[in-house]
């Protein structure tokens, strides 16, 4: 293995002619670059340098190695300024997953205060749910991904992964504006035992079964869909009710549909996962920061 000091200093006794001129260039003592090249030497297994009278002449290994120096030294060079640029978070790219709401609420402004405060850095989005988005990180597909967990489900997260809570997201009954609840401050889960509903996501779905069943009833499910606004719209012509998180509605109200919160609250835990040595990344530590201060003034959703 060659030390990249004396590789610098090699290159500089080449372009100076002497161990003395290299030594003045360099600020060194002579001895030290004297010292350097036998190092060198040991380590390339074969001398560099032959004394012709007061002259030094490079042998063949000299000449070889002469012809890389510069090579690698800029290389180097440019491996410095790119690591500089990293840690100084003037580039960098972060790969990160998000369920639909948290890319349409929390992702886009804190996304957006980064481009502004930090240009350099750039962030990838892919869209992908729990638990599929938890294995991604695992895998290595991406480097923060958003999550949410229901707290009466038994949800496993892997070992390997580290969990920043942001914020508390509060389900929401979705009602028809003509439904007879709709001018209620809040309702009871039971009390709408008999109503026909539109369940979403698996995730979604298995809380709403778990609810539902330790209040002694199992509701009818008339509709599965992933997607908010069919949701919504299937609401809005009386077909079913929903049960809908905060932050879908922070974004996205049909105007034929009214939310009303649960009595007592139910809500579902939001929070942003990593492998844990990516906590010491830069570039990702900062899009962390981004999406806690963001949440933070979510109040209530």
């Amino acid at each position: 293995m060659f030390d990249s000091r004396h590789i610098r200093t090699f290159d500089e006794v080449v372009r100076a002619g002497s161990y003395s001129a290299a030594a003045r260039a360099l600020g060194y003592t002579q001895p030290a670059i004297t010292q350097q090249m036998k190092a060198l030497e040991r380590a390339v297994g074969t001398p560099l340098f032959i004394r012709v009278g007061r002259r030094m002449r490079l042998t063949e290994a000299g000449e070889a190695l002469s012809r890389h120096a510069g090579v690698i030294l800029d290389s180097i060079a440019t491996a410095q300024q790119q690591m500089a640029a990293l840690t100084g978070l003037r580039a960098g790219r972060v790969r990160m997953c998000a369920f639909p709401s948290a890319g349409a609420t929390l992702v886009p402004e804190a996304l957006a205060r980064l481009a502004v405060e930090h240009p350099g850095v750039r962030v990838e989005l892919q869209e992908s749910e729990p638990p599929e988005s938890l294995a991604r990180v695992v895998r290595g597909e991406c480097d923060i991904t958003l999550a949410f967990t229901y707290p009466g489900l038994r949800e496993q997260v892997p070992p390997e992964l580290v969990e920043i809570p942001l914020l508390e997201d509060q389900l929401t009954v979705l009602l028809p504006a003509g439904h007879p609840m709709a001018w209620r401050r809040a309702v009871r889960l039971e009390e709408l035992a008999h109503e026909r509903w539109i369940a979403g996501c698996l995730r979604c779905r298995s809380n709403f079964l778990h609810e539902c069943a330790e209040l002694g009833f199992a509701p009818d499910i008339v509709f599965t869909t992933d997607d908010n606004l069919v949701v919504q719209s299937l609401v809005a012509e009386g077909l079913g009710i929903a049960m809908m998180p905060g932050l879908v509605l922070s974004f996205l109200v049909h105007e034929k549909v009214t939310g009303r919160p649960l009595d007592p609250a139910s809500r579902r835990q939001v929070s942003a996962y990593v492998l844990r040595e990516h906590l010491e990344i830069p570039a990702t530590a900062l899009v962390l920061d981004g999406l806690k201060a963001v949440a933070a003034n979510r109040v209530g959703c």
